[in-house]
This record gives structure tokens, sequence and C-alpha cells, in this order.
């Protein structure tokens, strides 16, 4: 493995850092203490960021995306990472991978839009009764001749409410395993607007502020047998090929949003005087920024392995989930640690490290919980030895 970025890299890199600071920084204030991302604001900046070429940048280049390989693609998400979830997420958005499991026509009704900025995606799994155990969903489709009628109820959906059309999952039907009957599970395109698919505003939540979730609503929602994506009972076939990277999408966002934190911790540090001198000098804030420093340094580390291994084709889920839960946890300690560098300021909206401690407590929660990646790694680790 090569640690040094090769030409092309530190170009994506220094283009999109200079994207964030110029285009997404100056606006952070406003939505978080609003909580609001208008509209016009998310159409200003998603022009900006096609002409830019950043928008839908974890696409291939045959579907017209940038075609960045893995570990290169984590290091536009780490720069996006800085900035206020809300605005890179929404508009420098990146199409779910999952569209590229559809087909032709379903790519020119839904991937293609989504990657010229026309439409936006959403992914629906989640229930209230079925968060890490997705077989436990309740949220049914059933055969109609050649129709499907979904029932039930999805929640926690990011920014659903602008989204065009939801990628939903559903219960199929069960088949009995050694280990007793389990869901299958099957997806599906279904457009906002559909009779019988209703959004509802969802909660009001600690962590990005101007990152909406809704619920989803399904009673008798009739769809015809070309709306399912992939196979009929094979979901979590297509969720597994097309998703599985996720987990390190957001390890790279927590490590944008680390290196910010210490970087500002660092120059107050650097700063700040008391008792007549840096307070830097002070072995209680300098060992902070030494175990800061070294938690973020092997939180990377993991993450560009795994990236490096998914493009080799050797990736395991055990290293992604590895690289997910040390950059999730990482990041929950590097932002307590420069709140107490900086004392009571710390805290104070001025600066972004109250938004970055309140961000990262979700990450520990979705894309799998830190408890689901210590089950992931510890089961590889008992099945290498037979266990």
């Amino acid at each position: 493995m090569q640690f040094g970025l090769s030409e092309e890299q530190s170009m994506i890199v220094d283009t999109t850092r200079a994207f964030v600071t110029k285009e997404l920084y100056p606006h952070e204030l406003e939505v978080e203490r609003s909580g609001h991302l208008p509209m016009e604001l998310v159409r200003e900046i998603q022009a900006k960021a096609i002409e830019a070429g950043l928008y839908a940048a974890n696409m291939p280049e045959e579907v017209g995306g940038a075609g960045l390989d893995t570990l290169t693609w984590l290091l536009y998400e780490k720069e996006l990472g800085r900035a206020n979830y809300a605005l890179h997420w929404t508009c420098v958005a990146r199409p779910s991978n999952i569209l590229l499991a559809g087909t032709e026509e379903q790519k020119e009704r839904y991937l293609y839009p989504c990657i010229r900025g026309e439409k936006w995606d959403c992914l629906a799994m989640t229930e209230p009764g079925a968060g890490s155990d997705l077989r436990g969903m309740t949220a049914t489709a059933h055969r109609d001749g050649d129709d499907f009628i979904l029932n039930g109820t999805k929640h926690f959906i990011s920014h659903a409410d602008i989204a065009d059309f939801a990628i939903v999952f559903m219960a199929t039907g069960e088949e009995d395993t050694p280990r007793g009957p389990k869901k299958k599970i099957t997806a599906f395109f279904v457009d906002k607007g559909t009779p019988g698919f209703t959004i509802r505003d969802g909660y009001r939540n600690v962590s990005h502020r101007g990152y909406t979730n809704a619920v989803l609503e399904f009673d008798d929602c009739r769809l015809p047998k070309s709306a399912v994506l992939g196979e009929v009972d094979k979901g979590f076939d297509v969720a597994n090929t097309w998703l599985g990277a996720t987990r390190l999408q957001v390890a790279a966002t927590c490590i944008g949003r680390a290196e910010r934190a210490l970087d500002h911790a660092i120059s107050y540090a650097a700063e700040r005087r008391q008792f007549g001198q840096q307070i830097g000098k002070f072995q209680g804030v300098s060992f902070k920024l030494a175990d800061m420093a070294t938690e973020l340094k092997a939180a990377n580390l993991l993450t560009w392995e795994a990236a490096w291994k998914f493009d080799q084709g050797s990736v395991t889920e055990a290293d992604m989930s590895m690289a997910k839960l040390k950059a999730t946890e990482m990041l929950a300690m590097v932002a307590d640690e420069a709140i107490q560098i900086h004392g009571g300021m710390g805290l104070m909206d001025e600066l972004p490290l109250e938004r970055i401690w309140r961000d990262a407590r979700v990450e520990r929660i979705w894309e799998g919980t830190s408890e689901i990646q210590r089950h992931i790694i510890s089961r590889e680790l008992l099945r290498a030895r037979g266990g």
C-alpha cells in the first residue's frame, strides 16, 4: 500500500476542501440555528457543485459520475464531512449506489436524473420495531396478480421530504432456515405521489440539524412488478452487494469532522494563555492533543486500508466494521476533548465544536450501531477458528 496521495487524489482533496470552505462553511450557522435548509440555497450550491465536478462523484464514469476508486472517493467524502451534514449531503448529493442494481429502464427513470441533479432518492429499511434486526420488519408486500400491495410503516428515513422516490424494503414471505423461519425481503421503487404512499414529518434530532428524517406510511399501496429492484425475495442480496461501502463513507465523514475539531483545538492551545503561558504547554492539555491525534491517525489507517482492500476485492465485513467503529468512537472522543480544551467557549455556537460534538452521537447508531459492528468483528474472528 502506498501511504502518499497521487497527484489526482491531492487535486481532488484540495478542490473539495476549497469548495467546502467557500460554499458550505458560510451557511452553517444559519442552518444550525434555524434547523432548516432552504431549497433555494440547495439549488444554488447544487449548481456550483455540478459545475465543479463534485456532484454524484461516487458514481461510475459510464453513468455520468466521476469514476473514483474507493480510496479516492473516501478522501473526497472526508473533506465534505467537515461541513454541516445537511449542506454537504443535500447540496453535493451522492445518489445511493443501490440504484446501479436497476434495469436499464429503471436507471433511465431513477439513476440518471439523480446524477444530473434533477431528482433525489431515499432509502427506507428501518421501522419502529425493526432497527438493527431488519429481519424483524413487519411492513409487507403481498402479490395481487402481477402487482404488489404494500402495507406498513418505515421511520427515521433520511431526507424523504425532498426525495422524489424511495427505495423501500418490504417483507415478501418467509423461508425455513436451520435457525428457524426468516423473512424474505424485496426492494421496491416507490414514487412520491403514488396512491397509498404518505410521507409524514419525522422527529426532531439533536444531530445533523437541517438534515431531516421522515415517517413513510403504506396503506394498500399498489405497485407493478416493474417497481421491483433486483429480484423478488432477494432484497438482502441487493443491499449487501450495493450498500457495503456505506460504513466506510460514515467513517470518512467522521474523520473529516474530527480533523476540523483537532485543528481548532491545536490552534486554541497554541494561542490561549493562562498563568503566564500557552495552555498547550500544560501537560493536561498537551496529552489530550497527543491522544486525539493518535486516535485520529488510527481511524485514518483503518479506513484507508479497508478502502484499498475494497478495490482489491479482498475487504471483509470485519475490515469495514472496524473502520466504522473506530472512526465513530474516535470522533466522539476528539469532539469532547476539543470542547474541554476550549472550556466554556467550546459550547458556544460561534465555533463548530458543539455541532461536531452533537453530530458525533448519531454516528455510533446509524449504518449499524457500535454493538452491531463489534458483533460482526467478533463473529468473523470466531468463524476463523471454527466457532
